[in-house]
C-alpha cells in the first residue's frame, strides 16, 4: 500500500479524504477571470509543496516512534492539512463555469474532486456533520462482540474454526457494533449531500464518481461493463465453493440452490476466500514451490537463532532482489538514501505501524519503505509490490504537485500487483531460487489459491460502492439500508446473510471502509488493471507459454513503456495513461479471464453436474 498522505494528487487534501468536512462557504460575488483562476493555482500549488514535506516527516516519525506526543503531532498536522483544504475548496469554487486552460481547470476540480465530505455553508450543519464523523470512527475503532471478543479474536474464529455455529457466533457479535451507527449515518449523508449539492454535483455519489474522467453515469456503466466480462468466471469458482461447503457442513447449513451463507468463508465480509482453501483447493493437486527455506537458505538465515542485526542485512538482501527486478527494466538504481532511511525490520526498542508502506516524503528523490519484513514468500511478494509503489512515486517526481499520483485511484496499487504477478517460478528460476520450474501439475493448485482472493473479491469491490451510490441518490431509502445491501450482496456475490436481518442491523457499517468514509471502486479497478498491465507486458516480452507462468523481468522494452506511463502521474485523463502502457484506451477484464484459463477449465469439468447459480 501507499501512505494515504502521499498517495493523493494534492497531499494537502488529506483531511478531507480522512472524512473531515469541509466547509462550502458562500462565495464573494465578485466577478473573477481566467488569469484570478490561474493565480489562484499557482499560489495553491506553491501552499501544499512547502506544508506537504513537513507533514510527510511528522507522518514517518509518528509512524516510527508510536508514543503518546508523535501521535499528537501528526493530528495537529493532519488539522492543519483540513484547514488548507477548506480554504482552497472554498476558493475553487469561484471559477465553476469559467472557460480556463487545460492544466488550470484540472487542476481546480481535482481540488474539489478530492473531498469526501463536503460540507454545507451552514456552520451548524457542519459541526454536526465533524461531530458524526467523528463517532462513526470511534464506534468502529472500539467496537467488540457482547461477549467481549475482538476484530482480531473475531477473524480469527472465520479464519480457522470449521464448527459453523462458532462462526456464526462470532459473525453476528461483531455485527452488534454497527446498530448504532445507523441514525447517525443517515445524518451523515444528508448533510453530505446538502454541501455536494453546493459544490455543483447532484449528490455525494455522484461526486465520487466524478473523479475518473468520465460523466457519473459513465463511470458506473464502465463498471457494470467490467464486472460483466469476469462474471462467468466468478460464477463457476462460487459453484464450486458452494459444493465443496456442501460437503463439509452438510444441506441444511449450504443448500447447493442458495447463495452461499456469508460465515463460512474464512473472511468477516466474504470478501476473500483464500482462508478456506483447505476446503475449497483441489485434492490430489501437484507440489508446487515452498519458497520459504528456500529464501532462508539464499539470505543466509537458515538457523535456529538469527541477530537482529543478521536479520536486517538479510532483509535488505531481499530487498535488493526486487530493486534488481526493476533495474532490470531500466529503471534507476534506489537512491542511497532509501537504504539508509527506510525501516526494513521491526525495531527492538519500540512501538511501530508494522503494516507495509511505501512513502514519498519530500516529493523528489527521499522514497522509503516501512515494513517489518520477514524472510518468507508472502514478504518477497511484498516488497517487490511496494518497489512498485516507489519507482511510481519517483517517476513522477518532476510533475506539479496536483499531479503527483496515480492516473485514477486504481492505477497505483495496480502497478503495485502487477509486479507481484511477474513473480513466477520462471522468475525464481532466472535469479538463481531455483534451478527448474516446477511443471504443470502444480498450476491448478496455485490458481485456486490466487483466485480464491483475488476472482471472489471482484463483486464485493464492485458492490460496496453501488450500496453507497443508491444511498446518496435516493434510490436505497434509509427504511431499506439493511435489505438493499443484502440485496446487492446476494445479486453480485451469491452470498446471504446466515440468519435473519432486520432494519434494526446495520450491517454495512461492520465494513470499516462504510463508517470511514473511504471510496472503494479503486480496489475493483485495481484488480482488473493489473491483470491488464500484466498481460501486455507478456506480450512485449514473447511470453508464449500460459499467461500465469510469465515473467517479464529483464525486459527493457516493458521498461520503457511502463516508465513513461508513471511518469504521467495524474497529468492526463487515465485513458491517456492507459493507452501509453497497453494501446488502449479502455479497461478490458478479458486479461483476468486468459490469466484463470486453466483454473476455469478444471472449474467447468468439476462443476458439470452440479446446479450452478443462486
Amino acid at each position: 500500500m501507499i501512505t494515504l498522505k502521499r498517495a493523493v494528487s494534492a497531499a494537502v487534501l488529506a483531511g478531507a479524504l480522512l472524512g473531515q468536512p469541509v466547509i462550502a462557504q458562500a462565495v464573494d460575488n465578485k466577478k473573477v477571470t481566467a488569469e484570478d483562476a490561474a493565480a489562484f493555482v499557482a499560489d495553491a500549488e506553491k501552499r501544499l509543496t512547502e506544508i506537504s514535506e513537513y507533514a510527510a516527516r511528522i507522518a514517518w516519525v509518528n509512524a516510527n516512534f508510536v508514543t503518546h506526543d508523535t501521535t499528537k503531532l501528526n493530528a495537529q498536522v493532519g488539522e492543519e492539512f483540513t484547514k488548507l483544504g477548506v480554504e482552497l475548496a472554498n476558493e475553487a469554487k469561484k471559477f465553476n463555469g469559467l472557460d480556463l486552460p487545460y492544466d488550470v481547470n484540472r487542476k481546480i476540480e481535482m481540488i474539489k474532486l478530492a473531498l469526501t465530505l463536503p460540507a454545507p455553508a451552514d456552520a451548524a450543519k457542519t459541526k454536526k456533520l465533524a461531530e458524526i464523523t467523528s463517532k462513526l470512527d470511534s464506534i468502529y475503532a472500539k467496537g467488540k462482540s457482547p461477549d467481549g471478543r475482538s476484530l482480531g479474536e473475531l477473524t480469527q474464529v472465520l479464519r480457522e474454526s470449521r464448527d459453523a455455529n462458532e462462526q456464526l457466533k462470532a459473525w453476528t457479535g461483531w455485527r452488534e457494533i454497527s446498530k448504532e451507527m445507523r441514525p447517525l449515518y443517515q445524518q451523515m449523508v444528508d448533510i453530505a449531500n446538502e454541501g455536494s449539492k453546493e459544490l455543483g454535483y447532484a449528490d455525494t455519489g455522484t461526486m465520487w464518481r466524478s473523479k475518473y474522467d468520465m460523466p457519473a453515469d459513465g463511470f458506473a456503466n464502465e463498471m457494470d461493463r467490467l464486472w460483466g466480462q469476469v462474471q462467468p468466471l466468478y460464477t463457476a469458482l462460487h459453484c464450486h465453493v458452494r459444493a465443496e461447503l456442501n460437503e463439509q457442513y452438510g444441506d441444511d447449513v449450504v443448500p447447493t440452490d442458495k447463495p452461499i451463507p456469508a460465515h463460512l468463508l474464512g473472511n468477516m465480509w466474504a470478501q476473500q476466500w483464500g482462508n478456506i482453501y483447505d476446503i475449497a483447493g483441489p485434492d490430489n493437486a501437484g507440489e508446487g514451490i515452498d519458497i520459504d527455506p528456500i529464501l532462508r537458505q539464499h539470505y543466509g538465515v537458515d538457523k535456529e537463532e538469527v541477530s537482529h542485526d543478521e536479520k536486517e542485512v538479510a532483509v535488505k538482501k531481499m530487498v535488493k532482489t526486487a530493486e534488481n527486478f526493476f533495474s532490470s527494466l531500466g529503471f534507476a538504481p534506489l537512491p542511497q538514501t532509501f537504504w539508509e532511511r527506510s525501516l526494513f525490520v521491526k525495531p527492538r526498542d519500540r512501538d511501530v505501524q508494522c503494516h507495509a508502506s511505501a512513502w514519498d516524503i519530500d516529493n523528489e528523490e527521499d522514497i522509503r519503505i516501512k515494513m517489518c519484513t520477514e524472510i518468507n514468500g508472502e514478504d518477497f511478494q511484498t516488497v517487490h509490490h511496494e518497489l512498485g509503489h516507489n519507482y511510481y512515486q519517483r517517476a513522477y517526481k518532476d510533475q506539479p504537485i496536483f499531479y503527483k499520483g496515480s492516473a485514477n485511484d486504481g492505477f497505483h496499487e495496480a502497478i503495485g500487483d502487477t509486479v507481484a504477478l511477474s513473480i513466477t517460478p520462471k522468475y525464481l528460476k532466472q535469479i538463481g531460487l531455483i534451478d527448474e520450474e516446477p511443471d504443470a501439475s502444480a498450476d491448478i493448485a496455485l490458481l485456486m489459491r490466487s483466485a480464491l482472493d483475488k476472482v471472489a473479491f471482484l463483486p464485493f469491490g464492485l458492490m460496496v460502492d453501488q450500496w453507497r451510490w443508491k444511498v446518496f441518490n435516493g434510490e436505497i431509502s434509509p427504511e431499506e439500508y439493511n435489505q438493499g445491501w443484502w440485496e446487492l450482496r446476494e445479486k453480485y456475490q451469491g452470498i446471504e446473510a446466515p440468519v435473519a436481518r432486520t432494519e434494526n442491523h446495520f450491517d454495512p457499517g461492520a465494513k470499516y471502509h462504510i463508517p470511514g468514509n473511504t471510496p472503494y471502486s479503486r480496489y475493483f479497478l485495481a484488480h482488473i488493471l493489473q491483470f491488464q498491465f500484466y498481460r501486455e507486458m507478456c506480450e512485449m516480452s514473447g511470453n508464449e507459454g500460459p499467461l500465469h507462468r510469465c515473467s517479464f523481468y529483464g525486459n527493457k522494452e516493458v521498461g520503457e513503456k511502463l516508465i513513461k506511463m508513471l511518469e504521467m502521474g495524474s497529468s492526463r485523463p487515465w485513458p491517456d495513461a492507459l493507452e501509453a502502457m497497453t494501446g488502449s484506451r479502455k479497461m478490458d477484464a478479458t486479461a483476468v479471464l486468459e490469466y484463470y484459463a486453466p483454473l476455469k477449465t478444471w472449474l467447468d469439468e468439476q462443476n458439470k453436474d452440479r446446479n450452478c447459480g443462486w
